[in-house]
């Protein structure tokens, strides 16, 4: 290591001041913990993979990852703290999709931001979107029985926020089976599930990460699963199509970005850290006991999935009422 270094320094020598300087920046970070945002609150299942995740990813940095919770505004609070902050590589934060994109598509809000406002690291976790009642529910206990009482009954359903996976979800089944699902949005998966489990709320848009082990336990009961096939963590719930309902799938999709104009050289080491990270086999067990399921796209494959998420909401404008 210590030869490395004094190979850089004189080099150096030949080198015009600002490059030196810009190579002594690249070579050195980072030199302090970074601080990550989480636009959703503690115990969602952002919060909850990154959790697992960052042990992985601080062995390859060698400085802690600080999480820092901002939920609220569907996820915009956190954001807008990420877009105002250093692009020094010293700040992070997951972004969550479609939220992210139905944010700043939505002309209500007049946000000027789009994909080019963030420097993109890697997509983390892809969460199939479930519908899910209190255990103890008597009116309906399946996917048939809720969508005809829902038919001629408003019922309430949380979502985790204003024109999220899940409200986009409860929006196409109102649209396509005539159901009354009236949205009750919260700050996060974690209120989210304690709203259904303490029959707060009639019905629960949420996802497989955040529901699949109260299922497992008993705590509520997942009806339905709104994938293009049977999620492995939850084999013996039924998805929407092979039930008949078809034109509802939804999914949550959350990665790992940073301000716009961060350093090259940081961000491909970001990237390779996060990658490195995302593929420990201690992190992989893990996440697949939560039932979140690991879905590792960088660069324009990165990219493409979520300009293919733009082009999804953009179909959806009518449905929103854009």
């Amino acid at each position: 290591m210590k030869t490395i270094k004094t190979v850089g320094m004189l080099a150096c020598i030949s080198l015009p001041i600002a490059l030196c300087a810009s190579i002594s920046w690249a070579d050195s970070y980072p030199e302090r913990p970074i601080s990550t945002i989480i636009s959703f609150g503690a115990g969602g299942n952002t919060d909850v993979g990154a959790r697992i995740l960052f042990p992985a990813v601080e062995r390859e940095l060698g400085v802690p990852l600080n999480i820092i919770n901002r939920p609220g505004g569907g996820g915009w609070v956190g954001w807008t703290q990420l877009l105002n902050s250093s692009n020094n590589g010293y700040t992070l934060g997951y972004i969550n999709t479609p939220n992210l994109i139905t944010g700043y598509m939505d002309p209500q809000y007049r946000r000027d931001v789009d994909l080019d406002d963030f420097e993109l690291i890697a997509n983390h976790v892809t969460d199939y979107g479930v519908i899910s009642i209190n255990k103890d529910e008597t009116r309906y206990s399946n996917i048939d029985e809720l969508v005809t009482y829902a038919q001629s009954n408003t019922l309430t359903a949380s979502t985790t926020g204003a024109n999220g996976d899940d409200h986009i979800a409860m929006l196409k089944m109102n649209h396509h089976y005539a159901t009354q699902f009236v949205p009750v949005h919260t700050t996060g998966t974690a209120e989210q599930r304690a709203a259904i489990q303490g029959g707060h709320v009639d019905v629960n848009f949420s996802n497989v990460g955040d529901t699949n082990m109260a299922h497992r336990n008993g705590d509520l009961k997942i009806i339905a699963i709104m994938a293009p096939e049977r999620s492995d963590f939850i084999p013996d719930v039924p998805t929407l199509e092979e039930m008949g309902y078809s034109g509802v799938i939804s999914w949550s999709a959350r990665g790992i970005a940073a301000p716009k104009g961060i350093d090259p050289a940081q961000l491909e080491l970001l990237q390779e850290a996060f990658i490195t990270g995302m593929q420990d086999p201690e992190h992989l067990a893990k996440m697949a006991e939560m039932g979140l399921k690991v879905d590792i796209r960088t660069g324009d494959a990165y990219r493409k999935m979520l300009e293919e998420e733009e082009e999804g909401v953009r179909s959806l404008g009518e449905l929103l009422g854009w």
